[in-house]
């Protein structure tokens, strides 16, 4: 594998210095992993997302639109803290979510089916129920200096 020239090694953006074919398994491997980690970053993301424009949405308009008040489900104490908890949560997420993004989620052989539903359980329902008990203590805290 490593007998090609050096413009042909450039051109297929690949080099296998050990001359061991079997690294190609471990690289489909890790592009797996790659994909796994990328699709469950972007899955906790989204719900992270839709529980977040429930806690500020509602907050935000239920002055000017009281129609809104159903969507109040989390009852927070004002517009204001519930925007701020909002940025205080993220501020808190983001450094928590790192590790896990330059780690990787653990490859596992499993049917793609299997995969998506585990992601979606965990990712999925996680990235809506944790700011949802998160904004909700934050708000808490912040409606005794606000």
């Amino acid at each position: 594998m490593n007998s090609g020239t050096q413009a042909a090694k450039e051109a297929g953006n690949m080099v296998d210095l050990d001359n061991d074919p079997t690294k190609l398994i471990e690289i489909v491997e890790i592009g797996k992993q790659l994909l796994m980690t990328r699709g469950t970053l972007t899955t906790f993301s989204i719900a992270n997302d839709v529980a977040k424009y429930f806690a500020i949405i509602p907050a935000l308009f239920m002055l000017s639109i009281p129609a809104l008040a159903p969507l109040n489900i989390m009852q927070l104490h004002s517009p204001a803290s519930a925007i701020l908890a909002a940025v205080i949560f993220n501020a808190i997420l983001i450094p928590i979510l790192i590790p896990l993004a330059l780690k990787g989620v653990a490859y596992k052989p499993l049917g793609a089916s299997a995969l998506l539903r585990r992601n979606l359980l965990m990712y999925g329902l996680g990235g809506l129920i944790v700011p949802f008990i998160g904004i909700k203590l934050i708000d808490l805290g912040l409606s005794l200096f606000l």
